[in-house]
């Protein structure tokens, strides 16, 4: 049922409401909208999208977590009585889901104020795992993993301070993206830890879950701590990603270890050079999250209220954020030296590598388990996950397989900024190819297009492509049989050229366009561009933009740079993080 393709947004929202009755998992939502209003919605999206209008998530239904703002439900973070009457507008992130034309259902399930990666700290109800409800759903993202594991939404978000984004979605076999700090903005949610929050995505594809973030992201002039995103580096080819040996990870779920040594191995035939890395010091700054005096924004967050209603806290969440408010300032700042440190060694760590492949968790628990020791389980789930946003890491969770039955996913954490990169290496992953997900709100299938120059994210001529419907999808490479040179053009932009040998792959966005959309950008084409058939590095062809022979003639080849943010870098005698 997910993201069924050509359905209405009438008929999905039609569709979600069966499958609500039909699976009768009460726990998973806490607040849902009124069906005659969500019906209004779809209504309204599918008169835009016949309207002509382009609308990326039309005919899309999202659920949202309980802790993030959605207009005229109250905001419970998971506690009936912190939420202060209906919320009177969107936060930021709902209100581009729904701009961008997707139907809000309602609120969802989550460990009380974001304290836990496990599910079942609420009053109400431990949300279970959706195929397996003797397990524990994963969390505080809970119901909105299972809303979108059970088909209910398409997509849904979460946030993502310590895994809460990519524990719930290793265990359901879904993807969950938590993007760089700061890339999404946190207007409207009521914060966990204020300065390390990230609103998650959570989708069944990588495509999927890419297009969502790009509606979301982007500064909205009201979050202080917003940032505006810049392409990061990236090596020619796959990549080069670091993955620790089994022994360094530490005890996990048996038949887990050679689970993700299959992963690694999969890296590896999709064209990925892997080499060893020592984690130790993002394991060491995992345990500072928790551990140290971190948690004491917590506490800042929603202490007071906490400490003054201590009959309307779940047990558990009330003596961590309690405990939080007894620890003196000065440890804060002793651990804040210890965290400069790990990230100095961390960065040494990762040098040269453009992610770090790791398991997401540890096991899956039963909810008996995390009943007998709460605690202990808890902290142990977060392992892998708890130190991405102390050390400004983006990361992405994708599904690899399953052990007993039960799925496996791992993750991939990489620099700041480095969101559309991981999202690449994900789909080598999951074997999921560029630009297979039509865009909805066009009428019929796109056509996907590799960008190579001028016309890329943040490029001059950007604009050909949105203003004709366009919707990014993803970044790849080409297979390894291109070169690139730099034109005499005003705008600067490169000529791709294939060739049969001492070819290399370059750096691509595949982009998609509704067909008339496409045509248009054809026709309008200057010489000596042209439109042909471009090879992925995943073997996938797709149309992209060529250039004629005769131009190529007196152009300077920059093949070894790997794209043309990377020339545009070095012309600049900047990092080719800021190339934009």
């Amino acid at each position: 049922m997910s993201g069924a393709s050509g359905a209405t947004a009438t008929e999905r929202v039609r569709a979600a409401l069966a499958r609500i009755a039909q699976v009768d998992r009460p726990e998973v939502f806490i607040d849902l909208r009124p069906d005659d209003d969500l019906l209004a919605d779809a209504a309204r999206v599918d008169e835009r999208v016949a309207a002509g209008e382009h609308l990326p998530l039309a005919g899309l239904v999202a659920a949202v977590k309980g802790n993030i703002a959605v207009a005229g439900l109250p905001t419970t973070a998971g506690c009936p009585s912190f939420a202060d009457g209906p919320a009177p507008a969107d936060a930021t992130a709902v209100a581009r889901l729904r701009d961008a034309g997707a139907v809000v259902l309602g609120t969802t399930n989550l460990d009380q104020f974001a304290t836990g990666l496990v599910g079942t700290r609420s009053p109400y109800g431990a949300v279970r795992h959706a195929t397996a409800p003797d397990r524990i759903s994963g969390g505080s993202s809970s119901g909105s993993a299972v809303a979108v594991a059970l088909g209910i939404a398409d997509l849904a978000l979460g946030t993502d301070t310590a895994g809460s984004g990519r524990v719930p979605a290793a265990l359901h076999g879904l993807v969950g993206v938590k993007p760089t700090r700061g890339l999404v903005p946190v207007t409207g949610v009521v914060p966990a830890c204020r300065t390390l929050d990230c609103v998650s995505v959570f989708a069944d594809t990588v495509a999927l879950a890419e297009r969502v973030l790009g509606v979301l992201a982007g500064p909205d002039g009201t979050d202080p701590l917003a940032r505006t995103g810049a392409a990061v580096a990236v090596t020619t080819g796959p990549g080069v990603v670091g993955v620790p040996d089994t022994a360094a990870l530490g005890a996990l779920a048996p038949g887990w270890a050679t689970a993700f040594e299959r992963a690694a191995t999969d890296l590896r035939a999709a064209g990925v050079r892997t080499v060893p890395v020592d984690i130790d010091p993002l394991l060491a700054a995992a345990r500072l999250l928790y551990d140290g005096a971190f948690v004491a924004e917590r506490y800042a967050a929603v202490g007071t209220f906490v400490s003054t209603h201590p009959d309307a806290v779940d047990p558990v969440v009330g003596g961590i954020i309690r405990a939080a408010g007894e620890l003196p300032a000065h440890r804060y700042f002793t651990d804040l030296e210890t965290l400069d440190e790990l990230r100095l060694a961390a960065a040494r760590r990762l040098a040269g590598l453009d992610a770090v492949l790791l398991p997401t968790t540890t096991q899956h628990p039963t909810l008996a388990a995390v009943r007998a020791d709460p605690v202990r389980v808890n902290s142990d789930l977060g392992r892998f996950t708890n130190f991405a946003n102390l050390l400004d890491l983006a990361a992405v969770a994708v599904p690899a397989g399953e052990v007993d039955g039960l799925p496996f996913g791992v993750q991939l954490c990489g620099p700041a900024f480095s969101d559309a990169r991981l999202a690449g290496l994900g789909r080598l992953l999951t074997g999921e190819p560029a630009g297979d997900r039509p865009v909805r709100g066009t009428g019929a299938a796109t056509v996907p297009l590799a960008v190579v120059g001028a016309h890329l994210r943040g490029q001059p001529l950007n604009g050909e492509l949105t203003g004709r419907g366009g919707t990014f999808v993803g970044t790849t490479t080409t297979a390894p049989e291109y070169r690139l040179h730099a034109l005499s053009t005003t705008p600067a932009k490169p000529g791709l050229e294939r060739v049969e040998q001492g070819g290399s792959r370059i750096e691509v966005e595949v982009w998609a366009l509704p067909p008339a959309g496409f045509a248009e950008l054809v026709a309008a084409l200057p010489h000596p561009m042209a439109i042909g058939p471009v090879r992925l590095a995943d073997g996938a062809t797709v149309s992209g933009f060529l250039c004629e022979p005769l131009a190529l003639h007196d152009a300077r080849d920059i093949t070894t740079t790997g794209g043309w943010r990377r020339h545009l870098a070095g012309l600049a005698g900047a990092d080719p993080a800021g190339a934009a």
